[in-house]
């Protein structure tokens, strides 16, 4: 099992920049296909960024594609999530999450082990 916790969200205006964290501890945790999603309310949870676990592969969502960088830094057992040129349909809470599996997955079930969440809302 992994623990995440995210860290990083807030309130920002249109065209700004965040970037959120996701500290992982536990057994192997930098060995993990990490990946970030989010979701607003009414909605299902998205694909917004995922990465291997030497992150020499990284895979995007197309609403995010450009504007968003991730990274992790093994050695600090830490993911994160650069955002910029961000946009009001943005916001959302954003969640870190952790696969066992040897791919970059797009989809949810693949995701053993969840964050808590950090919500970011951008303001027009």
């Amino acid at each position: 099992q992994v623990q995440l916790v995210e860290s990083g969200g807030g309130l920002v205006q249109a065209g700004g920049s965040l970037r959120l964290s996701c500290a992982a501890s536990g057994r192997a945790s930098s060995r993990y296909v990490m990946g970030w999603f989010r979701q607003a309310p009414g909605k299902e949870r998205e694909f917004v960024a995922g990465i291997n676990w030497i992150g020499s592969y990284t895979k995007y969502g197309d609403s995010v594609k450009g504007r968003f960088t991730i990274s992790r830094d093994n050695a600090k057992n830490t993911l994160y999530l650069q955002m910029n040129s961000l946009k009001p349909e943005d916001s959302a809470a954003y969640y870190c999450a952790a696969s066992t599996t040897t791919i970059v997955a797009v989809t949810t079930t693949l995701y053993n082990n969840w964050g808590q969440g950090t919500q970011v809302t951008v303001s027009s």
